[in-house]
C-alpha cells in the first residue's frame, strides 16, 4: 500500500511504514512542507496513496468530495516522535484492511 505522510507528522513514520513493506513518502520528499492541501489531495489521488495526517481539513474534504483518497486522521496530541511511532505501529495492518475494504476516513485516537 502507498502512504503519503503529511507535514505535521515525522518523516520517521514514512520509514516505519516502509519497514512494514509499504511504499511511504513524507510530504517534504515530494513538495515543500507548506504545499496547499489541494496539492497533496491531488497527488494522493494520482498516485493511489493514503494520506496520513493530523489536519482536520482533510477529514472535512473527504466528507464533501465526490472523489477522495483514503485519509488516516491521527487524533493524538503533541507527543514525542518515538511515542508516536510506538502508538501508530500496532494498528498498521488494521488500517490496511480498512483501506482495502473501501473506508475513506480512518480516525485514530
Amino acid at each position: 500500500m502507498r502512504f503519503l505522510i503529511d507535514a505535521q507528522l515525522p518523516p520517521a513514520l514514512a520509514r516505519m511504514l516502509a519497514e512494514h513493506d509499504h511504499v511511504a513518502e513524507h510530504v517534504t520528499d515530494i513538495v515543500p512542507g507548506d504545499a496547499p492541501d489541494a496539492q497533496l489531495w491531488r497527488y494522493a489521488l494520482d498516485h493511489d496513496a493514503v494520506i496520513v495526517t493530523k489536519d482536520a481539513d482533510f477529514a472535512q474534504m473527504v466528507a464533501i468530495s465526490d472523489e477522495s483518497p483514503t485519509v488516516v486522521w491521527v487524533r493524538v496530541g503533541n507527543t514525542r516522535r518515538t511515542e508516536l511511532l510506538t502508538w501508530f505501529e500496532p494498528p498498521i495492518e488494521q488500517i490496511v484492511s480498512m483501506v482495502e475494504q473501501g473506508d475513506k476516513l480512518i480516525e485514530l485516537r
